[in-house]
């Protein structure tokens, strides 16, 4: 991809491309039913989101996650973020 595309991303969302890339690789190697990894990745979402997760939110997110244990949904997280 071209990085007028991504600069396009990056206007719109706020969000350096960077970070975005982080998470991703953050998620693809994430280790989904290690409650602390998943800990990090929900806060990290809710930081690029500008949202604030309230601790029993991030509990709820966790619990569920870390009970799969095998992926994350990111439209799921950001739906149960509201």
């Amino acid at each position: 991809m071209n990085d007028s595309f991504f600069k396009k991303i990056e206007s719109k969302t706020g969000v350096p491309m960077e970070e975005v890339f982080a998470l991703a690789n953050a998620i693809q190697y994430a280790d989904f039913s290690d409650e602390r990894q998943v800990r990090k990745i929900v806060r990290k979402v809710g930081r690029l989101a500008n949202k604030e997760v309230p601790p029993h939110m991030e509990d709820e997110l966790v619990k569920s996650i870390v009970k799969n244990g095998n992926s994350v949904n990111l439209s799921d997280i950001q739906r149960m973020m509201g």
